[in-house]
């Protein structure tokens, strides 16, 4: 038998405490990290159970919106072609647009059919008495539009207001004490906070995706007059359009609306923020045309250079390179070179900002300006006017001109003039024309060049466009070069 002397046993005591403290520590720290990953599904299980309890709150106040959109169009009919009915599968715009030269049906009389193209979407009701928000590209122009609620209940909407330049639309249906959301305040609303959106993607009713707020005032899409988007990572697919953004408060803060990509969700979507809705629903109720402010400046965004020029610390503001004869902006003082950089104790840096504020109030508001002039700045008070139609700021044609003369132009690009061998020369390109209409029967088609409106000369979209509308009613006298020939069409302006 082996005898172990103390030393041994001392030594081998001193082992043992070692590893008893080495093993100690690591049954320790297992169990701070089991404690850890607990504590973690347990924040996960609340968060979960929050969403839950948001969703269950709010879904019974979303709907599933249909409607049917009339549309009428023009066919031609001969009982010689027999392919004149609107079942002919070559009868469409793309078909006539390229082809329409070579139809024995060009000079056949013509016949109206009615389509009707269902659209669906989603919507929020705001009151208990039935008043819903929704996107106004889905019930714009529709003759009947149907909700369907939480309880299966089905209703047919009265549209009572409608804003193209802001997507937004207000339908009532004939109900009461039905459940509603309120409204919250977008500008509270932070990048990074989770949201929830609602609404009857691809017809599945009251789907829930959750997101962060992504980013906040995007604009430049194209996709409205006025954009200050909300861009979020909740899943949004077709038929969510007109459906909430909710905070975790469960109060609206934004219609979804648009979404990037043709294919559906890949994680950036846009909502209008719920203040722009909040800005013009007293007059979508009583069903009035939206009139809002006008300030009278021309404005664009400042550039590196131009803030260096301007002896500027960075490029926040908006440059007025000019001020509107007798408008709101020269009553109350400001000239150009004049730099806003407040408008009614808000910061703006970019156009856009600045439109949506002016845009969001009604004519006759007094507002407060802050300028920098010659590095000082200035406060000044004007009163809003009424913005004039857009068309008229745009210098387009009026919408009843537009269709009588039945087509369109645009300036003369380079792209175009190599497209077309308009090298050297001045005018704008017919960029669509009205099948069937005075303009195409007299030879004018796309790609052509109008170079001169009754011995006018034109170089850009404004000259054509003033000259048109200048004549009004009565003989326009058009100059058209098509290919390598010049030739003049006239064209009569009903009433």
């Amino acid at each position: 038998m082996r005898r172990i002397t103390l030393k041994q046993r001392n030594k081998t005591s001193h082992y043992l405490v070692i590893s008893t403290i080495f093993v100690t520590l690591f049954v320790l720290a297992q169990l701070s990290t089991f404690a850890e990953d607990n504590n973690s599904i347990a924040t996960l299980r609340q968060i979960g159970k929050a969403f839950a309890t948001i969703a269950e709150k709010t879904s019974p106040a979303v709907i599933g919106l249909k409607a049917e959109r009339v549309v009428v169009r023009e066919y031609p009919f001969s009982r010689e072609w027999p392919f004149s009915e609107p079942s002919d599968p070559f009868n469409d715009d793309i078909f006539e647009r390229f082809f329409r030269f070579r139809s024995p049906r060009e000079n056949s009389p013509l016949r109206k059919y009615r389509e009707t193209r269902p659209v669906q979407g989603t919507g929020f009701i705001i009151s208990p008495d039935g008043y819903i928000l929704t996107s106004n590209h889905l019930v714009e122009d529709a003759e009947k539009v149907e909700v369907e609620l939480a309880d299966d209940r089905k209703f047919t909407a009265e549209i009572k207001g409608t804003d193209p330049e802001t997507d937004v639309a207000l339908i009532k249906i004939d109900a009461n004490n039905l459940t509603y959301l309120k409204l919250a305040d977008s500008d509270k609303l932070e990048i990074g906070e989770w949201v929830l959106a609602i609404g009857n993607p691809f017809g599945l009713s009251r789907t829930v995706t959750e997101g962060i707020v992504s980013a906040k005032g995007r604009s430049g899409l194209g996709l409205t007059t006025y954009e200050d988007f909300i861009q979020t990572t909740a899943a949004i697919n077709f038929g969510n359009s007109g459906g909430p953004l909710i905070n975790l408060d469960g109060e609206v803060v934004g219609i979804n609306s648009a979404i990037v990509g043709s294919t559906g969700n890949i994680g950036i979507g846009f909502a209008v923020p719920i203040n722009m809705a909040k800005a013009i629903l007293p007059q979508l109720k009583k069903g009035e045309e939206i009139e809002r402010g006008f300030l009278g400046v021309d404005i664009q965004d400042l550039t590196p250079e131009l803030a260096e020029y301007f002896q500027l610390k960075n490029t926040k503001g908006v440059l007025i390179p000019d001020v509107h004869e007798d408008s709101a902006a020269e009553k109350a003082g400001l000239k150009p070179n004049d730099i806003i950089v407040e408008f009614n104790g808000k910061t703006v840096d970019t156009t856009q900002e600045l439109q949506n504020c002016v845009a969001m109030l009604e004519p006759g508001t007094s507002v407060i300006i802050v300028v920098l002039r010659d590095g000082k700045k200035n406060t000044l008070t004007a009163e809003l006017s009424k913005r004039p139609p857009l068309s008229e700021l745009a210098g387009m044609l009026p919408k009843d001109v537009q269709e009588n003369l039945g087509f369109s132009v645009q300036d003369l690009t380079d792209e175009l003039a190599k497209r077309y061998d308009y090298k050297g020369q001045s005018g704008v390109v017919v960029t669509d024309i009205e099948p069937h209409s005075d303009a195409a029967r007299a030879g004018i088609i796309r790609g052509v060049l109008v170079k001169e409106v009754n011995g006018r000369e034109i170089s850009n979209t404004r000259e054509f466009n003033e000259a048109v509308t200048k004549a009004k009613k009565g003989n326009v006298l058009l100059k058209i070069k098509k290919e390598r020939y010049t030739f003049f069409v006239l064209l009569q302006l009903n009433d």
